[in-house]
């Protein structure tokens, strides 16, 4: 077996920490603050045709999702705002588009999910080894930009050296793509890689195709058949904290020494 070289993280539900009351929170802001500074523009429109909008852009997103691929943060905005009104991105001022997409982006700043408390410390935990880490994220409502705000605000950023996001490489987990862009960056191999997350199939399901050791973190979903072997991780763990121990002991299954 290849030695372990390199851990890569998920981020949402791993290192930040949300709830479905802030996510719908943040829908509110991002529909209100649309219906306000498309008003400005003179495009009025009820808040219940711009809601309705939001749902379709979010599934046509998930859509291109499934297919393992992503849209660019604006083109995400862009396609919301057609769905409002046919060609309404063309009918609004440029600048009124960008004040949307801040205003769609910035909820997340405005309503923020927390950083889990043991982040850390965790992630510190795993540089200590000498592994490089690596962070492989779909974004969804949220840009890559926003995230590495957010992990440099919490104090986790410096300690990856990659962080892939799919809004920014045109893929989405569980595509394997993903995975082997972050670690031709990391010079590393699925072989020599463990993935670490909460999706029981973008997470572990995936980075088990794609050749990744796994480790789940219980508690976010839960395995639909037990008997599935491409659901299995290799270890799962309760919670972040028990990260650390868990990659010592795929490293201590690989031969190598963990002091």
């Amino acid at each position: 077996m290849s030695d372990i070289n390199a851990v890569t993280f998920d981020l949402w539900q791993t290192l930040l920490l949300d709830n479905p009351e802030q996510g719908r929170i943040r829908t509110r802001a991002r529909l209100e603050g649309t219906q306000d500074l498309l008003a400005r523009t003179g495009e009025t429109f009820p808040l219940e045709q711009i809601e309705q909008a939001y749902r379709d852009g979010v599934r046509r997103c998930q859509e291109i999702r499934d297919a393992h691929r992503d849209v660019t943060f604006l083109q995400q905005v862009q396609i919301f705002v057609n769905f409002i009104s046919p060609r309404l991105v063309e009918r609004i001022p440029n600048t009124a588009f960008h004040a949307i997409a801040a205003c769609y982006s910035d909820s997340f700043f405005d309503h923020p999910p927390g950083p889990h408390p043991e982040g850390v410390k965790v992630l510190r935990s795993v540089k200590e080894m000498g592994l490089r880490l690596g962070m492989i994220s779909n974004t969804g409502m949220t840009p890559g930009v926003s995230f590495r705000r957010f992990l440099s605000e919490h104090g986790m950023l410096d300690y990856f050296d990659v962080l892939t996001f799919s809004d920014e490489v045109g893929f989405s987990k569980p595509a394997c793509k993903i995975f082997d862009l972050t670690l031709e960056e990391l010079g590393s191999s699925p072989a020599q890689a463990i993935h670490v997350g909460d999706h029981i199939f973008n997470d572990v399901a995936a980075a088990k195709d794609c050749g990744l050791r796994t480790i789940w973190i219980e508690g976010f979903y839960e395995r639909p058949d037990h008997s599935d072997p491409a659901t299995e991780p290799d270890i799962s763990v309760a919670t972040l904290g028990e990260v650390p121990g868990a990659i010592r002991r795929l490293c201590v299954e690989t031969g190598q020494r963990q002091d």
